[in-house]
C-alpha cells in the first residue's frame, strides 16, 4: 500500500511538472524536454491501470530503469542485489553456473567465450555461438538480465541449451550440469624445453600476481628461451589485471588511455620499468574470442613491438563499463569511457587485427620417413653420435606431432617462437652468449 500511494504521489509530482513546464519556454539542448516526460508518465499510468496483469509498482520502475541502461549499448545494465553480488562474485574468481561468457548482439543471445574447464567447455560449446533456446524457453526478446540469472544455479542442476552454430544448419543440444566454476585463470607449462606457455583464461583480481608467479615457477625448472601468451576465448575482465600483465612484459610507455566525457574517465596508464622477461621473444594467441581486457594487452604488445601477434581478428569490445553503487546493495554497470591502445587506436567493434593471420584447422601428420635416405643405403658408416640424438629428436617429433593435430594455432606460435629465439642466438656474437 505504502508503495501504491508513493507511486502515485510521484505521477502526480510528475503531473504538476509537466503543467508547469507548459508554462515555460521550451528547454535548451540537453535540458528535460516536457513532451518526453509527459509520455512517460502516461505509459507508466496505462500500464498500472490497463495491463493484463496487475505489475506490482515498484517492478514497473525496475523495468524502466532496466529498459534505460539496455537500451543504450550491449553492456550497460542495472544490477539488483543479487546482481550485485555476484558481479563481485566473477570477478573474485568462483561462481556457480555452466561457465559462459555471453552478450547481445542485435537481440541475440551470443556466446563470446566459455570459459577454461568449465561444463561448457568441455561440452563443447564454442565462441560465436548462438543461444536461441534455454531450457526449452526461446530466448529472443526475454530481458538479458533474466537470461543471466536462468544460466546461473544450484551445482548439480541440469541446464539444457539450444545453440545455433555459424555455418550449421542444424540447432545443436546441450544438457549441461551447473557446478562451483572455480576459476584459475592462469595456467603455465612447457611445450618443449625451452619455450613455455602461458594461458589466460580471463582476468580476475588476482591475474597479474599469478602471471608473475607462473613465469617465476616456470624459471625455476628451466630457462625460458620464448614464450607464447594464450589469449584465446578470453572474455576480459578486471581492467587493472590486465594493465598488470602487459606491464610484465613491458618497461617502459603507455599501456591504455581512456577517454570519457567526464574528467575522471579520462586515464593514461603506464607502464614501470623492468619486466619479466627481458629480450625473450614473445608470441601472443588471439581470436574472435578474444574481448576487452584480453584486446588491450594484445594491442599494448603489438604497439609497442613487444610481441607477434596471431591468430585471428578479437572481438572487438573498446568500451569501459563502470560499476556504480545505488542504494540497498544495488548498482548500475555503465559504458563511461572508450580505450585506446598505446597509438591511439580504438578496437570498438573492428578488434585487433593480428600480424600474422592463423586459421584453426584440423591436421593430419603423414609419416616423413623416406626409404632414399643414408641411412637406407647398404654399408652406409654409422654415426657415432646417432643413440643420443635420434633419442631427443624422436622425443620432439613425438610432441610437435601431438601438438599440430590438437592446437594448429598454438603450434604455429611455437614455430614462430622457436624462429625468432635461433635467429637471436645466431644474431649474437659468441662471445656474449651465456653459457646455458
Amino acid at each position: 500500500m505504502k508503495a501504491l500511494k508513493a507511486f502515485a504521489l510521484v505521477l502526480s509530482v510528475l503531473s504538476l511538472t509537466v503543467e508547469a513546464a507548459t508554462q515555460t519556454p521550451a528547454p535548451a539542448s540537453g535540458d528535460l524536454d516536457v513532451t518526453d516526460l509527459r509520455m512517460f508518465v502516461e505509459v507508466m499510468d496505462q500500464v498500472r491501470s490497463s495491463y493484463v496483469e496487475p505489475v506490482p509498482d515498484h517492478q514497473l520502475w525496475v523495468y524502466a530503469v532496466r529498459g534505460l541502461l539496455e537500451s543504450l549499448d550491449p553492456h550497460s545494465e542495472f544490477l539488483d542485489a543479487q546482481e550485485y553480488q555476484d558481479l563481485k562474485d566473477d570477478t573474485s574468481g568462483s561462481f556457480d553456473g555452466v561457465g559462459l561468457e555471453l552478450g547481445r548482439d542485435h537481440g541475440e543471445l551470443k556466446v563470446i567465450a566459455p570459459i577454461d574447464d568449465s561444463p561448457a567447455a568441455k561440452a563443447g560449446i564454442k565462441a560465436g555461438d548462438m543461444i536461441v533456446r534455454l531450457n526449452g524457453q526461446l530466448v529472443h526478446g526475454q530481458n538479458y538480465q533474466r537470461i543471466l540469472d536462468q544460466m546461473r544455479g544450484n551445482p548439480g542442476t541440469h541446464l539444457k541449451l539450444t545453440i545455433m552454430r555459424p555455418g550449421s544448419t542444424a540447432p545443436l543440444e546441450f544438457d549441461l550440469v551447473r557446478q562451483m566454476i572455480a576459476v584459475s585463470t592462469v595456467h603455465g607449462r612447457w611445450l618443449e624445453s625451452g619455450y613455455a606457455l602461458i594461458r589466460i583464461s580471463m582476468f580476475a583480481e588476482t591475474t597479474g600476481k599469478d602471471v608473475e608467479n607462473a613465469i617465476h615457477q616456470l624459471q625455476h625448472t628451466g630457462t625460458v628461451h620464448g614464450l607464447v601468451l594464450d589469449l584465446r576465448n578470453n572474455p576480459g575482465g578486471v581492467l587493472t589485471s590486465a594493465i598488470d600483465v602487459a606491464d610484465d612484459f613491458l618497461d617502459h610507455g603507455v599501456i591504455v588511455s581512456t577517454r570519457g566525457r567526464l574528467p575522471e574517465s579520462n586515464h593514461q596508464f603506464l607502464a614501470s620499468p623492468g619486466q619479466l622477461l627481458p629480450g625473450v621473444p614473445l608470441v601472443v594467441l588471439i581470436n574472435s574470442g578474444t574481448a576487452s581486457a584480453a584486446e588491450i594487452v594484445s594491442g599494448a604488445l603489438q604497439d609497442h613491438h613487444r610481441a607477434l601477434i596471431m591468430g585471428t581478428t578479437s572481438f572487438g569490445k573498446g568500451s569501459v563499463q563502470s560499476v556504480l553503487s545505488l542504494n540497498d546493495n544495488q548498482g548500475i554497470k555503465l559504458t563511461t569511457a572508450r580505450y585506446f591502445t598505446p597509438n591511439g587506436r580504438s578496437i570498438q567493434a573492428q578488434g585487433i587485427t593480428p600480424d600474422l593471420v592463423v586459421m584453426p584447422a584440423d591436421v593430419t601428420v603423414h609419416s616423413s620417413n623416406s626409404l632414399y635416405k643414408e641411412a637406407n643405403l647398404a654399408g652406409h658408416l654409422e654415426n657415432p653420435q646417432a643413440g643420443a640424438a635420434s633419442d631427443e629428436e624422436s622425443s620432439i617429433s613425438s610432441k610437435e606431432n601431438q601438438l599440430v593435430t590438437s592446437d594448429f594455432q598454438l603450434y604455429q606460435a611455437l614455430s614462430v617462437v622457436k624462429a625468432a629465439s635461433l635467429l637471436q642466438a645466431s644474431s649474437t656474437p659468441t662471445s656474449m652468449r651465456k653459457v646455458q
